[in-house]
């Protein structure tokens, strides 16, 4: 498949300005260019071609100066029809290629904004000043717990993401205005653990930073990481691959007691490598830094973990006993007593003995199993699924897709994130549209849609009525 883009145009510059088109085979540049160009300045639009034929893909980009108008341009577009007679285009915000997810009109991380406020500011303050952007869905002011005072922090969360993206453009550049990380599976109203501020806030001002004790986080390195020998509540997670916060989060819950779970960022937004994990007690954060220390995931990635200085004062030899003997006791309960110990190899690396996780990971109530249909069944449903961040294995979707009984095949569009499921009863298809549309399966989310029809098909149907 041919690059996206041409090599003149800066991808994502500014996050979010480009957007990903499902179209008909049909439509063109001109026609996509004509369409999209009352939302905004157009920098480039790209139809994917096939090397060979030089026949269109059926997929598009659309490169705009603003992020603002991209999403505006998603809003308005997503499901409508560019020219009389074709199907109606599907329109996604596409991520930037590292990544390679994309987010549509409902997604969360596109309508809740992260700033920087005065210390003395109300949720009326930060609601009023922000409403002219648009419709705002809420507003919460962080507060330190022990105390309530404000830690000049906020969040905004409105309706559209055109309106997110219109606040971050456009207000004044002291609230340093960014796209949150999405929140972990158990936000609460009061929970001070929302995602985290970037690096150069903290490094900005430490008194603005709501996790004082952690302002140099982003400066360990993996020897650090191995080297220390403090035993604390609170780990640091590093990883090679590219992994999700809610992917972190299902593995370190895994072990009781995990309170909150912090991708960290760099200043612009992407991810650091790093990850911040704390626990409501000593003994359990002592197990998951054992059993997680070098274990690999994804296959082939081996995660560093290691403990991390929270704070509390554990100069004197006498209370870094008295820590370490809560930690043995800790670990008495949270270990089962039967299970065997944990060995280390020569490379430091843990043996098999680490509990490996289900293949299939899901709060959806599966089917059981069923054999795949013949590959020579005639299809009569398609689904059209988007995966974020990335797509699953062909043996998961297989596992998961084909309990919905007559799956024939998965196909997955080589270097995107989404994929056809090719079912002969459209039953089958229905039943796991409605099961997996919008679930989360080992982290991934899904969006499950019907596909169109192929074209002969459509033209049969349309001879038909």
């Amino acid at each position: 498949m041919e690059d996206a883009f041409r090599p003149s145009t800066d991808l994502d510059d500014p996050p979010n300005s480009r957007l990903f088109l499902v179209t008909s085979k049909s439509i063109t540049e001109e026609i996509i260019r004509e369409q999209f160009a009352t939302f905004g300045e157009i920098q480039d639009v790209w139809v994917v071609k096939d090397k060979q034929t030089k026949e269109s893909k059926g997929v598009s980009f659309v490169k705009f100066a603003k992020s603002s108008e991209a999403c505006a341009a998603m809003e308005e577009m997503h499901g409508k029809c560019l020219v009389e007679g074709t199907k109606p285009i599907k329109v996604f915000i596409a991520q930037a290629r590292s990544s390679g997810s994309h987010r549509d009109v409902e997604d969360e991380e596109l309508t809740r904004i992260f700033v920087m406020i005065p210390k003395t500011f109300t949720e009326d303050d930060l609601k009023d000043t922000f409403k002219t952007y648009g419709d705002i869905e809420y507003c919460i002011v962080v507060k330190n717990k022990s105390t309530g005072e404000s830690k000049g922090l906020g969040y905004v969360r409105y309706h559209k993401p055109s309106h997110a993206a219109t606040a971050i453009e456009n207000c004044d550049k002291t609230y340093r205005a960014i796209l949150a990380e999405p929140r972990n599976k158990t936000p609460a109203p009061d929970n001070e653990y929302f995602s985290a501020p970037r690096t150069d806030h903290v490094m900005g001002d430490q008194g603005m930073n709501p996790y004082p004790q952690f302002a140099d986080s982003g400066n360990y390195t993996r020897g650090d990481l191995r080297g220390t020998d403090i035993i604390t509540r609170c780990l640091m997670v590093s990883t090679r691959a590219s992994i999700t916060q809610e992917q972190v989060y299902s593995l370190f819950d895994l072990v009781p007691g995990l309170d909150y779970c912090e991708m960290q960022q760099d200043s612009y937004g992407f991810s650091t490598g790093n990850a911040m994990i704390r626990y409501n007690n000593l003994g359990s954060a002592v197990y998951a830094k054992n059993k997680l220390d070098g274990f690999e995931y994804p296959p082939g990635n081996r995660l560093v973990v290691a403990h991390i200085d929270d704070g509390e004062d554990r100069r004197s030899p006498l209370g870094r006993m008295a820590m370490q003997l809560v930690a043995a006791q800790m670990m008495s309960i949270v270990c089962n007593p039967g299970a065997a110990q944990l060995r280390k190899t020569s490379t430091g690396y843990p043996s098999p003995a680490v509990p490996q996780m289900p293949r299939v990971q899901t709060d959806v109530a599966l089917p059981p199993l069923q054999k795949l249909a013949p590959s020579d069944s005639r299809v009569k449903e398609r689904l059209f699924v988007v995966f974020k961040p990335v797509p699953l294995p062909m043996d998961v979707l297989e596992d998961v897709f084909c309990r919905f009984g007559s799956l024939i095949e998965v196909f997955l569009v080589p270097g995107r994130n989404v994929g056809y499921m090719k079912y002969a009863e459209r039953k089958s298809a229905d039943d796991a549209m409605a099961s997996l549309h919008g679930q989360t399966i080992n982290g991934i989310k899904m969006k499950v849609m019907l596909a169109d029809p192929p074209k002969e098909e459509s033209h049969k149907r349309q001879r038909t009525y």
